[in-house]
């Protein structure tokens, strides 16, 4: 695949591909950037190739999705380490991560549909954040994900349902 062609559809969808990053860092921006900087090397230098076959944003996101999986994977062990050598060192560390509250109302609706949204198992939150902010398809959605066009579909009927019933708990209908 031609290198400039690649940086072009990389450009191109950017924005996209950040918000995708940042839905699969758990809305972490700096581990979004790490990983859109690590899923961009792996395009330029050919680790992940691109099918013409496949529908570039569907592939690229894919390939976001399987880096901020494997990034995860690293932190983890990382912090196990950490956390054995804390151990082993008698070390007690606190972490507080207060944030100040936002008053307004629809300010508020959206923590709470974004609270929500983070209590959907894995697959459904997926599914529900490629369809409603990526503005995907569900036969995308699912080449995104790996599963097939009816899992993706069950996924995204569960999640709806799942979401309304989490928002009607909160009292927002």
């Amino acid at each position: 695949m031609h290198d400039h062609w690649l940086r072009q559809q990389l450009e191109a969808h950017h924005r996209e591909s950040f918000g995708w990053a940042m839905a699969c860092c758990g809305r972490d921006p700096q581990r979004a950037e790490d990983v859109l900087q690590r899923t961009y090397l792996k395009v330029l230098e050919g680790k992940a190739r691109y099918d013409a076959g496949a529908k570039f944003k569907t592939w690229l996101f894919a390939v976001i999705r399987n880096t901020a999986r494997d990034e995860k994977r690293r932190e983890l062990l990382r912090h196990i380490g950490l956390m054995r050598y804390e151990a082993h060192a008698g070390a007690i560390r606190n972490a507080d991560g207060d944030s100040a509250g936002e008053s307004l109302d629809r300010s508020h609706v959206r923590a709470v549909f974004v609270e929500a949204l983070a209590k959907l198992p894995a697959r459904q939150r997926e599914t529900m954040q490629l369809v409603f902010y990526h503005d995907m398809s569900l036969s995308e959605a699912a080449g995104v994900m790996g599963v097939s066009l009816g899992s993706a579909r069950t996924h995204y009927d569960r999640g709806k349902q799942a979401l309304r019933t989490l928002l009607r708990s909160r009292g927002i209908e």
